[in-house]
């Protein structure tokens, strides 16, 4: 029986650890710029977009402040409170995953992406059956992954 769980768990980690596939979890987009622009960038445009900027948290920062390293690592956290009071609303369970956040990593060739949660992940994870609610999730899957990506480009 223990190995049929075992086997079971490695065939869901390995179909739902794709990066981009419909259904995963996390959405990873990779960026042509260094992490700061594309940090700066992304801050840009949510201002363009109406959305509200709540914070910016160097991770990389913060471990050097503990004389740990760690590689370029930034969040930044964001939302749209209109709209997050209407999720949260649907299920208030929603506020464990709002504000939104986007991370901006790079790794030790230099390469930085961007990756946010799958708003799909959260319909499930929080029981979301309101069509209006879907609807809502439907249209931040789309936000999300346009954000990033402007954000990747040079």
């Amino acid at each position: 029986m223990r190995n049929l769980f075992l086997i079971g768990l490695i065939g869901f980690a390995l179909v739902g650890c794709g990066s981009n596939e419909k259904g995963t979890f996390l959405k990873t987009v990779e960026s042509e710029n260094d992490l700061p622009t594309a940090v700066s960038k992304f801050q840009k445009l949510i201002k363009e977009q109406g959305l509200t900027h709540f914070n910016t948290i160097d991770h990389r920062a913060n471990a050097k402040k503990v004389d740990m390293n760690l590689k370029p690592e930034t969040v930044v956290v964001f939302g749209n409170p209109k709209m997050g009071t209407v999720l949260m609303n649907c299920n208030p369970s929603m506020g464990l995953d709002l504000p939104l956040r986007m991370l901006f990593t790079t790794d030790y060739e230099g390469h930085t992406t961007i990756t946010y949660t799958n708003p799909e992940y959260w319909s499930l994870k929080h029981n979301i059956k309101d069509k209006n609610c879907l609807n809502i999730l439907n249209k931040a899957k789309m936000a999300l992954q346009g954000l990033a990506e402007e954000a990747g480009k040079k």
